[in-house]
């Protein structure tokens, strides 16, 4: 079984700057995906960025250039540095865990940006 734990998030201003981190525990392999999806009021999920074990990055196309994902793979965690953020970057953000085939999520955290 997989455990997956965000944390992070809030408040934070157009322009300014949030981090999350998720933290995966329980039987993980040597290759594994982790990546951020976020899903806004009446909008499906949508994928932001993902990061393989080996490094690989994905990103939307909405966020290249301000969101920066990361990972440490000792600790099983992933990072989300989110920088130059606009009021539609407001949304609940979902950490996932992709492992032998299989998904896994947490609960998520929301990130709302306003002034």
């Amino acid at each position: 079984q997989v455990q997956v734990v965000e944390s992070g998030g809030g408040l934070g201003q157009p322009g300014g700057s949030l981090r999350l981190s998720c933290a995966a525990s329980g039987t993980l392999f040597s290759f594994n995906v982790m990546g951020w999806y976020r899903q806004a009021p009446e909008k499906q999920r949508e994928l932001v960025a993902t990061i393989t074990s080996g490094g690989q990055i994905t990103y939307a196309e909405f966020v290249k250039g301000r969101f920066t994902i990361s990972r440490d793979n000792a600790k099983n965690t992933v990072y989300l540095q989110m920088n130059s953020l606009k009021p539609e970057d407001t949304a609940v953000y979902y950490c996932n865990i992709r492992v032998a085939f299989n998904d896994y999520w947490g609960p998520g955290t929301q990130v709302t940006v306003s002034s």
